[in-house]
């Protein structure tokens, strides 16, 4: 089935993408304005890297009693109250002024994000228990397409915004795109059955945690999606914007056009591939991405020639992606679903912010270039790890 049929046929996919649509487009608006800021005020290569975390952190802490509560709370009335966090999020932005500021962006940063990552648990809860295991991989393929074209737009427009009228109007557009998101939701009649339980949460904690270790074939395949982590190149690009490229073009629209070449590849990369791929080719694909992400490195030193490099990093990162959380979700039976992805949103976090502080220590010692070779020798160790593992 195409992604044209598989939403024409599934009325509550076609909503929720819609949704997705809205929530995603607004909020990379934010990011190119934050990331522009923080040159702007001239923060370090650390600080740069803490702020980007923020958007990681949350997923990690979280992640015990946010899987419990997806799976015990009514999902639509939740995953509205998530948005209208954000929304409240975004408007505080409007405050951050000077670098004196800069921990209460983390704290706004970690709040939303902390919403954010929520709602995405609930949306990838959802989805299996809508489609069949046939159609999974194609559902999240439509979910990453989904991410990858608002990323190309929002970056590439916010870019473009920010240059043109400042951060204030970037945050403000971001805020009417979760608006719209929210008015969406709240006239779609999604039907998900809801159970209510009196079992304590913290049960309930415990039984998704004795679930895990009872099926240790799910760890493999969560430590297998979190991989995908290594290309969390923000704090790069930043600083590739910030020391590298900003004698060629402005900070925000360096920010903007690198991460939206790499958000088209993301794109357009699944439709080339997503017939292609099976369990044994996997393999390949991530020596592909290591290998992509070694040819950025050696491009990366001029603008034009490092939107090339870029841009082929991104051409198979959505399949793996998708692929492998497909992989995982097959594996997981339906009461368990809230809490095991919740798990794994926590690990697939934690490798990007580990990246993301590794890039930040690391750029201390060595120039980028070095740092951005270290990442696709970390994609050829994991498709070292998956042959032993699962071929």
């Amino acid at each position: 089935m195409s992604y044209t049929q598989l939403l024409k046929n599934n009325k509550i996919l076609r909503q929720i993408s819609l949704i997705q649509l809205f929530a995603y487009f607004g909020a990379w608006f934010s990011h190119v304005a934050i990331y522009t800021l923080l040159v702007k005020f001239e923060a370090s290569a650390l600080q740069i890297s803490l702020v980007v975390a923020m958007n990681f952190l949350p997923s990690i802490i979280l992640s015990v009693i946010s899987g419990s509560l997806v799976d015990r709370l009514p999902l639509k009335k939740f995953m509205i109250s998530l948005l209208s966090v954000e929304v409240i999020m975004t408007l505080m932005f409007f405050y951050i002024s000077d670098i004196n500021d800069i921990y209460l962006l983390m704290i706004l940063l970690f709040i939303r994000m902390a919403a954010a990552s929520i709602f995405f648990t609930s949306e990838m809860t959802l989805l299996p228990k809508i489609l069949d295991e046939k159609l999974l991989s194609k559902a999240n393929e439509i979910h990453s397409i989904i991410w990858s074209f608002t990323f190309t737009a929002g970056m590439a427009l916010g870019g473009i915004v920010v240059h043109n009228f400042g951060v204030n109007v970037a945050f403000t557009i971001d805020i009417l795109f979760f608006v719209c998101a929210i008015v969406i939701f709240i006239n779609t009649k999604i039907q998900i059955p809801f159970t209510s339980t009196t079992q304590h949460i913290f049960d309930d904690i415990k039984d998704g945690l004795v679930y895990i270790k009872n099926n240790k074939k799910l760890i493999h395949y969560m430590i297998l999606h979190a991989s995908v982590g290594f290309t969390s190149f923000d704090s790069l690009v930043t600083m590739l914007a910030g020391y590298e490229y900003k004698n060629i073009i402005s900070i925000a629209l360096a920010i903007g056009i690198t991460n939206a070449t790499r958000a088209a590849a993301l794109m357009i990369g699944p439709f080339f591939i997503t017939n292609w791929i099976n369990k044994k080719r996997l393999f390949y694909l991530f020596i592909i991405q290591g290998l992509s992400i070694v040819i950025w490195g050696l491009l990366q030193h001029n603008f034009y020639f490092a939107l090339l490099g870029v841009f082929l990093t991104g051409l198979v990162t959505t399949t793996l992606w998708s692929y492998t959380y497909a992989m995982l979700q097959e594996e997981i039976e339906q009461k368990y679903l809230g809490r095991v992805l919740s798990y794994n949103e926590m690990t697939f976090m934690s490798f990007n912010i580990f990246t993301t502080l590794f890039i930040g220590f690391m750029a201390t010692f060595v120039s980028l270039d070095i740092i951005t070779f270290m990442l696709g020798g970390a994609f050829i160790l994991t498709a070292l790890y998956y042959k032993r593992i699962f071929l």
